[in-house]
């Protein structure tokens, strides 16, 4: 019988796969940065071997494999566009160039995520892609994440974050 009460064996929910979709796209932009992988190797490796399959003993949750192919997609055609905003909303003397290749990652896929899928609150994209910096960095970078991220998606939805 399966430990329910281990780590990613939740019921697998759409925000469950969502979740691990998001993981996986920031897993696959971190080695396209620091690799120079192409996105199709990427999308191969990644479907063929990570999403779902047990990897070095740990079992990955299946993903939404056509929200990883969004994110990693989206990211690589607009990285020109959201760098910059990113830059901007990093505190002086950090621009993006200087960040972590992970957090690069994390902030570039949040980021596409705030401006192009507004199926999914801003608070949430912001949420979600702070826990996905949580299993990877300290809790001061993922504040960082978080002020860095709400910053944007006020810019894209200020909307949703008006207050009452």
């Amino acid at each position: 019988m399966a430990d329910s009460n281990k780590p990613g064996k939740a019921p697998e929910r759409k925000a469950n796969r969502r979740g691990a979709a998001r993981l996986a796209a920031v897993q696959a932009l971190y080695q396209m940065d620091i690799g120079g992988a192409g996105i199709n190797d990427i999308f191969a490796e990644f479907e063929s071997h990570w999403l779902g399959n047990e990897v070095e003993g740990d079992k990955y949750l299946p993903a939404e494999a056509a929200f990883f192919r969004d994110v990693v997609s989206g990211v690589v055609r607009d990285q020109a566009k959201l760098d910059p905003l990113i830059d901007e909303a990093l505190s002086k003397g950090w621009p993006l160039k200087r960040i972590d290749a992970i957090l690069r990652a994390v902030l570039r896929a949040g980021s596409y995520e705030l401006e192009h899928r507004k199926d999914v609150p801003g608070r949430v994209v912001v949420s979600e892609y702070v826990d996905v910096a949580h299993a990877f960095v300290e809790k001061d970078e993922t504040g960082m994440v978080n002020a860095v991220l709400d910053q944007i998606a006020r810019q894209f939805r200020g909307d949703e974050f008006v207050r009452n």
